[in-house]
């Protein structure tokens, strides 16, 4: 029977109920970064705590990746298979922009500034017959009609 296992270990708490983003805050200066570093990004401080990120941010920015990103590393379906998805950096709590899929690619549906929720989402089958998992961004419903 297969198994659910992290795209990388490190880059979000795995197993969870409530999936979060793992963030390096430097002691020194205070900055976030994420992917979480063994040192700042910023100052090269190398005392570093890890730190959740919180699940919900703003779309900064998007765009739609209509064609197969090149393999490796990129693991998602390719030919016929692959289906164009949105990719856009989600800013969290004014602390760090991490570049992540997201779940909604129809440009009808994004707008910069929108409220978006951290997800995890499934992205293929490796060697092992593990479904990996992956971070992923989806619009917060906020249950109002057009």
């Amino acid at each position: 029977m297969s198994k659910q296992v992290p795209i990388a270990e490190g880059l979000f708490t795995w197993p969870a109920a409530r999936p979060a983003l793992l963030t390096s805050r430097c002691r020194h200066c205070g900055i976030a970064s994420f992917p979480a570093a063994e040192s700042c990004m910023a100052c090269s401080g190398q005392d570093v705590a890890i730190e959740e990120l919180p699940g919900r941010g703003t779309l900064w920015t998007w765009t739609v990746q209509a064609f197969p990103p090149k393999a490796p590393p990129y693991l998602g379906p390719v030919g016929d298979d692959f289906v164009p998805f949105g990719v856009g950096y989600v800013e969290l709590a004014d602390q760090v922009r991490v570049e992540a899929r997201l779940t909604e690619s129809d440009p009808a549906k994004l707008v910069i500034g929108m409220e978006m929720e951290l997800v995890l989402e499934p992205l293929c089958i490796d060697e092992d017959g593990n479904q990996v998992v992956t971070y992923a961004f989806a619009p917060v419903d906020t249950g109002s009609k057009s």
